[in-house]
């Protein structure tokens, strides 16, 4: 069984259609208790960094979802999810997370851009492999996503799966053991994130 972890923050509808497109059922859950039963955990997220947190912290989901990455089982952190799995994020003030994965997360510094850019970082981008990984499996060396969001992840290249270049390079996907997250959106992602998806119910 698959479990979405249901908190009130993000496009549910689209990451339970992309995975109805690859033949996997997904539930939502919104009952901490239960998210043991899971042989898999998505964490989605749109929206702010602390509301998310807090969203999480208020029925004890935050601390259900670290037991569960504990356990072993794959867990898949997207966008604002992923975010969520590292210990800090600076997004309208200073607010700790998950931490799950050493690692803070960081508004995009202009001031670093090769040439001007917007944000936030929204459309279609390139994210290139950094290491063989099953949740990557089929895909080449460098393949296009969708990404919306303003902030991005600060992590030891050990984590690193997948980096983008947006004004300067920035990690786009991690991994740590059983516990994997990406920038982008694969539910927006037509085949490039349907097959992420695909490869994760695999796992």
């Amino acid at each position: 069984m698959i479990g979405i972890v249901d908190y009130k923050m993000g496009n549910l509808a689209s990451v339970i259609n992309a995975f109805a497109k690859v033949g996997a059922a997904v539930i939502l859950e919104s009952d901490p208790d239960k998210l043991e039963q899971y042989d898999k955990l998505i964490l989605p997220g749109v929206g702010a960094f602390g509301d998310a947190m807090e969203h999480l912290k208020s029925n004890g989901m935050d601390e259900a979802v670290k037991r569960f990455a504990q356990s072993g089982k794959p867990l898949l952190g997207i966008c604002l999810g992923m975010q969520l799995l590292f210990e800090s994020s600076e997004e309208f003030g200073s607010h700790e997370g998950l931490g799950l994965i050493p690692g803070k997360v960081v508004a995009f510094n202009e001031c670093r851009f090769d040439h001007p850019h917007k944000v936030p970082h929204m459309g279609w981008n390139e994210l290139f492999k950094q290491k063989e990984t099953p949740l990557f499996q089929g895909l080449p060396d460098a393949f296009y996503l969708y990404f919306v969001h303003s902030y991005h992840v600060q992590c030891e290249d050990s984590y690193a799966i997948g980096k983008t270049h947006y004004g300067y390079t920035f990690v786009s996907a991690v991994q740590k053991d059983n516990i994997y997250g990406i920038q982008p959106h694969p539910e927006k992602s037509h085949e490039n994130g349907l097959k992420i998806i695909e490869n994760f119910v695999k796992l």
